[in-house]
């Protein structure tokens, strides 16, 4: 009876050996995903992070179809407030970090405001949570963003 207790308890304990490394392996790829892609924004926009250069950038790549401003109207320079939302570049400078999860020093534009801010994002799985501030980080406001998987139509080509 004893040997077949600790028969148990053997195959207990690999039990949980095993799902200990299965629970890892799943949760480490989710961690692992780089903050290139395209994300859906709280608004529905979608917005892609990209390489430019040595940095990453953020362009509008698809405004919904009821969305109320498809124009920079809210941008402080006049010149600039009849330009389209779509394909605007609303992020550049970042530096993104060796395993690609993250990038800071970069500048955020938000056309809802007009206002560009300081930014920095990270990469949590299927999640992008950015943070746009002033000065320190503490002035600022996060937002979350969802990764889009399906391959997604610009609105170049949506329009065409």
């Amino acid at each position: 009876m004893q040997v077949w207790l600790q028969g148990d308890r053997v195959r207990g304990r690999l039990l949980i050996v095993v799902a200990g490394v299965l629970l890892r392996a799943h949760c480490g790829g989710a961690q692992t995903k780089p903050v290139e892609g395209n994300w859906r924004t709280p608004t529905g926009s979608i917005v892609t992070v990209y390489r430019c250069g040595e940095k990453e950038c953020l362009k509008i790549l698809q405004i919904p179809a009821g969305a109320a401003e498809r124009v920079d109207s809210r941008n402080p320079d006049r010149k600039l407030q009849m330009r389209s939302l779509c394909g605007l570049e609303i992020g550049s400078g970042f530096k993104v970090t060796e395993d690609r999860r993250s990038a800071d020093g970069g500048s955020l534009y938000d056309p809802m405001s007009g206002r560009t801010y300081s930014g920095t994002f990270i990469a949590e799985g299927d999640l992008l949570k950015l943070r746009g501030y002033v000065g320190l980080k503490i002035f600022g406001r996060s937002e979350e963003w969802k990764r889009v998987p399906e391959a997604v139509q610009t609105c170049e080509e949506r329009a065409g």
